[in-house]
């Protein structure tokens, strides 16, 4: 990820993690271009609902507020694979619903994740899992995001929770582990502890949060969780880890293996990245999750 010359945080999103889209997407998948096109059009001026990233866009654009638009801390682009016409329903629910979205690139049927990198942005969420790898391999963090239906809508504080073998860190650790099972892993970790582990897809995404939380009096607090199966004696390489990289981290749960479910929604959860789809899974119901397509757990 090249470094944003503003050095706010730019977040890019797509339109159908941002709104409600699921009617649309079946009439595209069923009855083709064609009736895509036109149906969107005839119905330009209904607003939208909700979709799974729309709260935690509400969230990192409340960061901008009382603050000039030159001293906005973050910034959050749409990507979109609608043309402009066809995505001017997009643009009037943005407008009605207050958010403060002003740049776009509708990529007409093609894949937009290049335009992450473009825009230099430090996070995708899409759900379109072949534009998220796409842009993992770009140097973009990304992640394939899934819907919370009984998600918690707190504006009070950002909280944003990650694993942490294949999202933070890379999946070398993770691939020991799968060749050469728990105990071999917890040796190795053992005897590695003061060897740092090499950065994952989302080590640049955390030190952007931790570079905002080093801001005085913003608008609203960022705090961040490491939620990973690791445990005694396997954490201590990943502490290490993170004091290499002068990162700090505020709640981190060394969790043994146990469903990391009830340990993020204690931590309420805005949004929790991991590599494992059966993990995203368990905490769909009340937590948003991004699958990072990333690593050994994610080979085709």
């Amino acid at each position: 990820m090249s470094k944003n010359k503003s050095k706010k945080l730019v977040v890019a999103i797509s339109s159908r993690a941002l709104f409600n889209l699921d009617q649309c997407h079946q009439i595209y998948k069923t009855e083709g271009v064609e009736s895509y096109k036109k149906y969107q059009l005839s119905a330009e001026h209904e607003i939208l609902e909700p979709g799974p990233a729309f709260h935690l866009v509400e969230k990192f654009l409340k960061l901008n507020q009382g603050k000039k638009e030159s001293e906005h801390l973050v910034e959050v682009i749409l990507l979109s694979r609608n043309s402009a016409d066809t995505g001017l329903r997009v643009f009037h629910s943005i407008e009605h619903y207050g958010l403060d979205i002003t740049r776009a690139a509708f990529s007409g049927g093609e894949s937009p994740y290049v335009y992450a990198q473009a825009f230099e942005a430090a996070l995708f969420l899409s759900l379109h899992a072949e534009d998220v790898k796409k842009a993992i391999q770009s140097g973009c963090a990304a992640a394939h995001i899934h819907h919370a239906p009984n998600q918690k809508k707190d504006l009070s504080c950002l909280k944003i929770a990650f694993d942490g073998d294949a999202v933070l860190f890379s999946d070398e650790s993770e691939q020991y582990f799968q060749s050469e099972g728990l105990n071999a892993f917890n040796e190795n970790e053992k005897n590695k502890a003061h060897q740092p582990l090499n950065s994952g897809p989302f080590r640049a995404f955390l030190s952007a949060l931790h570079q905002l939380q080093q801001i005085p009096e913003l608008p609203i607090p960022i705090r961040t969780a490491l939620v990973t199966a690791r445990q005694a004696p396997a954490h201590e390489r990943v502490i290490n880890t993170l004091r290499s990289w002068n990162i700090r981290i505020d709640e981190s749960l060394f969790l043994g293996g146990l469903d990391k479910a009830s340990f993020l929604n204690a931590f309420n959860a805005d949004i929790f990245f991991d590599d494992q789809f059966s993990n995203c899974q368990s905490v769909s119901q009340t937590v948003v999750s991004g699958h990072v397509l990333y690593g050994i757990k994610n080979n085709d």
